[in-house]
């Protein structure tokens, strides 16, 4: 019995020391998450960074806003050939806008450019095409985002972010996809 009686103070006093360090010791405070302001006025230049599935707006060299996104269902490596779930590397333009796309909203980009065309000509390929940044596919509720690399080559973003985007990208808008 008295051994218990000193085990029982022992853990008494334990506890009673890991509070009062817990009570004195220096708070850090919680981190905030950055704000995220709504994108206004036009944007000049696209960011897109794959291997951390982030984009970013830029007007006059300052960042804007930066989203999640989703890409290809094989996202690794540069896009080769139509249908290799890739989606391409380098630098683009936005070339043409859809406001009927098959996902809520597209900014279309110029690829293939002629040295992707020429690349794929050379070994007998087609190089694909149709390369878009866009929301969520119609059907789906607003609001609802598909997890994962889900698209066939295209960038993705929900369906509020594309509609801020769509109104701030203008054709002639670069767009830089990084590895």
């Amino acid at each position: 019995m008295r051994l218990l009686g000193r085990l029982f103070s022992a853990l008494t006093a334990l506890f009673l020391l890991t509070a009062a360090w817990i009570m004195l010791a220096p708070q850090r405070p919680a981190p905030v998450p950055p704000v995220t302001a709504p994108l206004v006025g036009p944007v000049d230049h696209i960011e897109i960074r794959k291997s951390a599935r982030r984009m970013t707006a830029f007007r006059d060299g300052q960042p804007l806003k930066t989203y999640r996104i989703a890409l290809g269902f094989e996202p690794d490596g540069d896009k080769r050939r139509q249908g290799d779930g890739r989606t391409p590397e380098g630098r683009f333009t936005i070339d043409r806008v859809n406001p009927a796309s098959a996902y809520h909203l597209s900014l279309g980009l110029d690829y293939p450019r002629p040295q992707d065309r020429a690349r794929a000509a050379a070994s007998g390929i087609d190089p694909g095409g149709d390369i878009f940044i866009h929301g969520q596919p119609n059907p789906r509720p607003d609001g609802e985002t598909l997890p994962g690399d889900w698209t066939a080559g295209c960038i993705a973003v929900s369906d509020a972010e594309i509609r801020e985007l769509y109104a701030a990208a203008r054709l002639g808008t670069t767009v830089e996809i990084l590895p």
